[in-house]
């Protein structure tokens, strides 16, 4: 059953740090809602893309509100990403969307139309939601902050393993100038850069596992939130 009280959780960090694996198992074990909120630009990302258009264009903003994006949970808790009627849950996980993503998302006008849709979620749930700028700007008022991050090389690292499990391999070389460079640009950006909230935990997973990150995670929730 859901907290008597909506609780809400952020969860911030760079590519590649773990924060969607993370949240969502914590989600699991706590009862919570999880919330990809990159899934949410990369599914508007796609349709850009789809519409032959350079999501980095400031005028493709203008073109957002024919976008119909809904989210949906399936029978394992899982978020599945609706466009225009169209489940592309499957689709949004390319490097092509990835970065496509990470530029649509530093412009401030783009950022506006997808906030309210984040913070509706949390407004009717009890949430575990994790981004880049959650805990500074979509959820400031969050009963938990955590700043999940890892070294570059390991970040990368982790994605080539994927892609290889996948059987979609590719150069590593590659996929870590392609890391620090949406680092750069998450850091960067004039709207909402990537960085840790004033009073946001950080934890590092470099050197750790995935069964020790967790449970530091869910130990932060519990201790901040009684649950």
């Amino acid at each position: 059953m859901e907290a008597s009280r909506h609780i809400s959780v952020a969860i911030d960090g760079p590519s590649g740090a773990g924060k969607s694996t993370l949240a969502r198992a914590a989600a699991g074990q706590l009862n919570l809602i999880y919330v990809d909120t990159g899934a949410i630009y990369r599914t508007a990302a796609l349709h850009l893309l789809r519409r032959g258009l350079e999501p980095g264009d400031a005028a493709a903003a203008s073109l957002l509100p024919e976008i119909g994006i809904a989210i949906a949970h399936d029978g394992g808790g899982l978020q599945r990403m609706i466009l225009n009627g169209e489940d592309v849950t499957g689709l949004i996980r390319t490097q092509e969307v990835s970065m496509a993503a990470s530029a649509m998302s530093a412009h401030p006008a783009v950022r506006a139309f997808l906030l309210e849709m984040q913070r509706d979620m949390a407004k009717k749930h009890s949430v575990i939601m994790d981004g880049r700028d959650i805990g500074t700007v979509v959820l400031p008022d969050a009963d938990v902050k955590i700043f999940l991050t890892a070294g570059s090389e390991a970040r990368a690292r982790r994605r080539w393993l994927e892609l290889c499990q996948r059987g979609t391999p590719r150069d590593f070389d590659q996929l870590l100038r392609e890391t620090r460079e949406r680092d750069e640009n998450d850091m960067n950006r004039a709207a909402a850069p990537l960085r840790p909230a004033a009073d946001a935990v950080t934890l590092d997973t470099t050197e750790i596992s995935f069964e020790e990150s967790l449970a530091r995670v869910i130990e932060l929730i519990r201790g901040r939130t009684g649950l």
